[in-house]
């Protein structure tokens, strides 16, 4: 009688630890990132309480870190993983370096914008004008509302003529005229911000008849020279990524040129199209040398763009640098709440484009 053998259990496989196995795990490059942070910050947090620095630099120490890093990320990865794997992490910390170095700018204007513009950022700067302030106190309600009106007069007249020429040069345009208008259009890409001022100046003190003339409307005209050329070519540029079949597909069906512009064209680029007309916006929001020239300068609120001089928020914070009074510091912390306000504004507009343009870009089937 022969007897059945079971074979024995089967054992399961040892956990294998990635340290031994030649891996490094992921979480580790960025427990090393941090802890190189640290410990330049120390550094830095040392030199500031032996009086050597005057204040926390904290984009020395995030640069400075980050160069440790590549250094320290490489050693670790040499003597876990070996020569190979240890360069390709060396190149990808690298081009991580780079790209910090390309951010450093930034971070160090929000950081300086931030951190010396909050204390005037209070209810007080949102809701009074400079009349009849000298020294502490004051706000620049005035400066507020006429950067969103001459910037919202601008955009009115920008976007169409902008969008409208684009759609000529992409859908319409051949021939002599088409090239003509293109020259054109990048050689007003180019134009200084003052030479528009100084050709709305000219141009309303010679129809008017006025050589002084300060107004608001005055200063949109020269945004919008600005402007214009922006939207034209990022304008340009979305409609040219639509599809021709889209095109074709509309046309079979009997649709006319302009009827596919209006409900195909359009509606699939829409979303590029208001990306590149917050850029246009955010390209002038902050100019000063043209409102400074054509739209001057007030303490006192003014709504009338058509009328009067206008203040505007980059010419607000020109003048209270400028022209420091006593206590200096008053005018200082005004300034840079103004700069301040000026980058949230810009920020908020380009949150709204992105929601509109979420909202009304085509809806794509899987």
């Amino acid at each position: 009688m022969s007897t059945i053998t079971t074979p024995p259990p089967a054992t399961k496989a040892p956990i294998a630890n990635t340290l031994t196995t030649g891996i490094l795990p992921k979480p580790v490059p960025w427990i090393l990132l941090g802890v190189c942070w640290l410990i330049v910050g120390a550094v830095f947090g040392i030199l500031l309480a032996a009086g050597v620095n005057d204040s926390f630099n904290i984009i020395g120490a995030i640069f400075f870190g980050t160069v440790l890093w590549v250094i320290v990320n490489y050693i670790v990865s040499r003597s876990y993983e070996g020569a190979r794997p240890a360069m390709n992490r060396f190149v990808t910390s690298l081009v991580s370096l780079a790209f910090l170095v390309a951010l450093l700018p930034l971070i160090s204007l929000l950081f300086t914008t931030i951190s010396n513009g909050i204390p005037r950022f209070d209810l007080s700067f949102f809701s009074g004008s400079m009349r009849n302030v000298v020294g502490e106190g004051g706000g620049a309600l005035h400066a507020i509302v006429g950067t969103l009106e001459i910037t919202g007069m601008a955009t009115l007249i920008s976007v169409p003529v902008g969008l409208l020429t684009a759609i000529y040069l992409v859908e319409y345009g051949r021939g002599h005229l088409a090239r003509g208008i293109t020259f054109l259009v990048d050689v007003m890409t180019g134009i200084p911000s003052i030479v528009a001022g100084l050709f709305a100046f000219a141009f309303f003190a010679l129809i008017l008849n006025q050589p002084g003339i300060r107004f608001g409307f005055g200063g949109a005209v020269a945004l919008s020279v600005l402007m214009i050329p922006v939207v034209v070519r990022s304008s340009e540029e979305m409609l040219k990524l639509v599809p021709n079949e889209l095109r074709e597909a509309s046309y079979a069906l009997g649709v006319p040129k302009w009827l596919t512009i209006v409900k195909v064209v359009l509606p699939t680029s829409i979303a590029g199209i208001t990306t590149g007309v917050m850029l246009a916006i955010s390209r002038v929001i902050g100019e000063t040398a043209p409102l400074l020239i054509i739209a001057g300068f007030t303490q006192s609120m003014n709504y009338n763009l058509f009328n009067e001089r206008m203040m505007t928020l980059p010419v607000f914070v020109y003048t209270q640098y400028a022209n420091q009074g006593i206590p200096a510091e008053a005018y200082i912390d005004r300034a840079w709440a103004g700069a301040l306000t000026l980058v949230v504004i810009v920020m908020l507009l380009n949150l709204i484009a992105r929601i509109v343009a979420k909202v009304f870009s085509p809806k794509l089937g899987r």
